[in-house]
């Protein structure tokens, strides 16, 4: 049989006050962000200079993992460490919608490889349109022309 200590009412209520003030501090930092603000400043600092990155790269190479790791991993840091200085809770709606905006104008266009899709050279595809329907017109030739022949028609 197991005997349980005897505590107080007091000592009961004072561990359950403190318990809710733990839970009360965390509630209120994790709440004391300031979105708009934050917002503004992930706008402001960090989205300027990717896009600045980003231009300076070229369009062309926009789905280029290689040549855009670099600027996308900086701006990832660039929202993190601003929502760690306003004391935001870090990754958030926020930095969802920010980064599907990015997605949208900067890689929309990329495929699930990071190339960007294209057609092949016309000396490449020029074959592989061609061949096909000449071997058509062969074969449907060759089986009139042997039709015919075993008819006797010719």
């Amino acid at each position: 049989m197991r005997f349980q200590s005897y505590s107080s009412p007091r000592a009961h209520w004072s561990s359950c006050s403190q318990a809710a003030r733990v839970k009360a501090h965390h509630f209120i930092s994790v709440t004391a962000c300031d979105e708009a603000f934050y917002s503004h400043a992930i706008e402001e600092y960090c989205l300027s200079k990717f896009k600045f990155d980003m231009d300076a790269l070229g369009q062309r190479y926009w789905c280029e993992w290689e040549e855009t790791v670099g600027s996308y991993g900086e701006l990832t840091n660039c929202t993190f460490l601003i929502a760690e200085k306003l004391e935001c809770y870090w990754p958030n709606r926020l930095v969802d919608e920010f980064f599907i905006g990015i997605h949208k104008l900067y890689f929309r266009n990329c495929s699930l490889s990071g190339r960007s899709l294209s057609d092949p050279p016309n000396s490449v595809l020029g074959p592989f349109i061609v061949v096909p329907i000449l071997v058509t017109l062969l074969v449907t030739a060759l089986v009139v022309w042997c039709s015919k022949r075993s008819e006797g028609i010719i």
